[in-house]
């Protein structure tokens, strides 16, 4: 492939490069392919070039597209960013339109993969992954399902972005715990739960591909830095697509460093307050019962009028509140969706909807607690993720005994009245079961049999919430 053609932007020059990326704006990857004077002049390999690309299976085929029939550059496996004079590093990358019509980035920015034998001996500032996200030329096309044809999906945005100062002190957080992990000899437990805004991806070919890691024996999963696919949502929306949306931040004025400390200490100032109290501080009319009125408080405690903090959405944190009884036991088992269950039957364990969702996902606690009256007060606030032992052995049984359930054929029976199943009980798993999650009896979904039940969810069990409970806050 002849490559010794100049292109027209200087490549030690980020403005040049941006200048130029902006003329792929409104033209599809065919349009760029069939464009490019250098293709033209090479009619014999052009059908295998372009059958090549088509290939949905060819992950990274747009992005080397762009290098090579737009910036004119040989597409090569170099650690240095893509543009290493200007230090600019080039992402191509999807973003769809929902159902409700809000932009959301299709899916997360790998950077680059985790060597875990290196990575332990770096420090932020000089890591190979900031040097790969310091500055990125993020070049954004429209997904459609509709279109079978990857060529001709429609490139709109061509944009320069360094993440802002507050998010690079999270990132560099991020980073210190990833790599701090991995020093430990967990490389094997890392999880994008671990962190908020960077994550360590997954990037196995298979379920069963794995990595030595340092001062363990354990073999870990290959796994790639990358910003996560909410992360990305707010790039799109902040910095690419100005105004598409509004979150308020929970960081107003100040940088800081640690910012989950930041956020529990800010409910600590409320701490022992009654949900009473807070409502009249906040102007919150408790006679009309506002729905989830302990979550609203804690946006407001936390300098949030409404129920979307920007952080909590960049890091895909999810807030659940934890009311603690006058028993010292929580009332409430924790749900999550109700799943499908034919398409249950389909997964496995190391891609399933649920275990995805443990595994991505990290909650903020707002923890109250019953006082001798049984008014609820605050007591504070902490972050948590599933531990990893917890979810690839205790949630794991559970779900696979779901799916062998499913599987077999739901036995389903009447015992005083009332329906019953063989699906698995609390008393089964410390951590996890299965319960209804739906309206009504008349609100189901279709078994692999053809017939109809209640819909189901995953639940993790009140007991097993408390026990991960900090002490301080029970």
């Amino acid at each position: 492939m002849n490559m010794n053609y100049l292109a027209d932007y200087d490549k030690t020059d980020p403005q040049s490069i941006e200048d130029y990326a902006q003329k792929l704006i409104g033209k599809t990857f065919a349009d760029v392919v069939m464009e490019d004077s250098g293709f033209l002049d090479e009619v014999q390999e052009s059908s295998s070039y372009i059958a090549s690309h088509e290939d949905k299976k060819y992950k990274g085929s747009l992005g080397t597209l762009i290098e090579e029939r737009f910036f004119h550059y040989a597409a090569n496996s170099d650690s240095r960013p893509d543009f290493y004079e200007a230090g600019v590093e080039l992402k191509v990358s999807p973003y769809k339109i929902n159902s409700k019509g809000d932009y959301v980035a299709k899916e997360r920015m790998i950077l680059t993969m985790i060597d875990y034998f290196s990575v332990i001996n770096e420090e932020f500032e000089d890591s190979h992954m900031w040097k790969k996200c310091r500055l990125i030329l993020l070049i954004y096309y429209l997904y459609k399902k509709e279109i079978t044809n990857k060529l001709l999906y429609q490139i709109d945005f061509a944009k320069l972005f360094t993440p802002p100062e507050q998010d690079k002190r999270i990132i560099m957080k991020d980073f210190y715990t990833i790599r701090d992990k991995i020093a430990a000899g967990k490389a094997h437990e890392l999880s994008e739960g671990d962190t908020l805004y960077l994550g360590a991806a997954t990037k196995a070919q298979t379920s069963k591909d794995r990595r030595k890691q340092p001062y363990s024996t354990e073999l870990a999963k290959p796994r790639a830095f990358s910003f996560k696919n909410t992360y990305m949502t707010y790039v799109l929306n902040t910095y690419i697509i100005p105004g598409t949306t509004t979150y308020e931040s929970i960081v107003t004025d100040d940088i800081i460093d640690d910012f989950e400390l930041y956020v529990i200490s800010k409910l600590n100032k409320h701490r022992n307050k009654s949900v009473s109290e807070l409502c009249s501080e906040y102007e919150v009319d408790i006679t009309k019962k506002p729905k989830n009125l302990e979550a609203l408080l804690a946006y407001k405690m936390l300098g949030i009028k409404g129920n979307k903090a920007e952080e909590f959405v960049k890091a895909n944190i999810v807030v659940k509140v934890i009311r603690i009884g006058r028993n010292d036991k929580i009332k409430e088992n924790m749900s999550f969706p109700a799943f499908q269950f034919k398409e249950l039957i389909k997964e496995n364990w190391e891609d399933s909807t649920f275990g995805n969702y443990l595994r991505d996902t990290r909650f903020f606690f707002v923890v109250y607690k019953e006082d001798e009256n049984g008014e609820l007060r605050v007591r504070g606030g902490q972050f948590w993720n599933i531990p990893y032992e917890d979810l690839e052995n205790e949630v794991k049984k559970v779900w696979e005994e779901t799916k062998r359930v499913l599987s077999d054929g739901l036995i389903i029976s009447e015992v005083n009245g009332r329906r019953v199943n063989n699906l698995p009980k609390q008393k089964d798993n410390r951590v996890s079961h299965v319960r209804p999650h739906a309206k009504n009896a008349e609100d189901t979904y279709e078994l692999p049999d053809g017939r109809r039940y209640t819909k189901q969810c995953f639940w993790l069990n009140n007991s097993y919430i408390y026990s991960q409970i900090d002490d301080a806050l029970k």
